[in-house]
């Protein structure tokens, strides 16, 4: 009889040291996604809203001139990669004439039977052969300049053809704010995503009850769990005055936005 006493006096006491919450269940993140890139919205898969996403574009924006200007650069880079290949031959070959024709230089300018006519001569084509020599490095040199300014506008404009195809897969498509014919800038809101592969509670503590909250046992609807307060902030929310937010992560339930009974609990 007394055990019994006891065991009532003890479970009196744990309910009254047990705080209720309550939280609405919610997808464990909520993205906006706004638009990296200005165009004329071509394509929208409404029939995806409420449904799991691919990797195909829900949201497509026209593309048609950077795919167009991208084709044109590409064959821009081959003609210089062609251009430096056949400028890298040439400077081979007044490699090896530079080489000859200082030989022959350094052979005639101490002969006396040479007049000096002829050692200018040599002399001077010696120079004219460094200066095209010269002339053919700088063009080589210029030519790889322009070809890192094109790799870096192809490289842009990838990603600007990658920003026009909206997708976001795995992802449960929430909301579309945009509609086919609307042109988009930078920065303007296109839809919302939500990541329902788990679910999270958010419930606002007293300062009392934050230093033990994440050993407390977190009982959901009057059923203990083996969840545990995942994210505490020691920082007081700017909304709810002295109280401070907890977040509990939990498993997908079948229903998001059902509102949840929390209870915390020593034990």
């Amino acid at each position: 009889m007394k055990l019994k006493v006891l065991f009532v006096l003890f479970f009196m006491f744990s309910i009254a040291f047990s705080k209720v919450y309550y939280s609405k269940i919610e997808p464990y993140e909520i993205r906006n996604i706004s638009s990296n890139i200005s165009g004329l919205i071509l394509a929208i898969d409404e029939e995806s809203i409420g449904k799991e996403l691919t990797d195909k574009a829900y949201i497509r924006i026209d593309s048609e001139l950077d795919e167009k200007e991208l084709q044109f650069l590409n064959d821009k880079l081959n003609y210089l990669e062609a251009m430096v290949a056949t400028n890298e031959k040439v400077f081979v070959n007044l490699k090896d004439t530079l080489s000859k024709k200082q030989g022959n230089y350094d052979t005639i300018k101490s002969l006396k039977i040479k007049s000096i006519v002829e050692k200018d001569n040599s002399f001077y084509d010696l120079v004219s052969t460094q200066n095209q020599l010269l002339n053919t490095q700088k063009e080589i040199q210029n030519l790889r300049v322009q070809m890192i300014d094109l790799k870096f506008r192809i490289t842009q404009l990838k990603r600007n053809i990658s920003d026009k195809y909206i997708v976001a897969d795995g992802f449960v498509l929430y909301n579309i704010f945009v509609r086919a014919g609307q042109v988009v800038g930078l920065a303007t809101p296109l839809a919302q995503v939500a990541d329902i592969s788990k679910a999270k509670l958010t419930i606002y503590l007293d300062e009392e009850d934050v230093l033990n909250a994440e050993k407390q046992v977190v009982y959901i609807d009057g059923e203990k769990t083996a969840y545990k307060v995942s994210r505490l902030l020691n920082i007081a929310d700017s909304k709810n005055i002295s109280k401070y937010m907890a977040q509990i992560i939990i498993q997908s339930p079948k229903l998001f936005s059902k509102l949840a009974k929390i209870e915390l609990k020593n034990e």
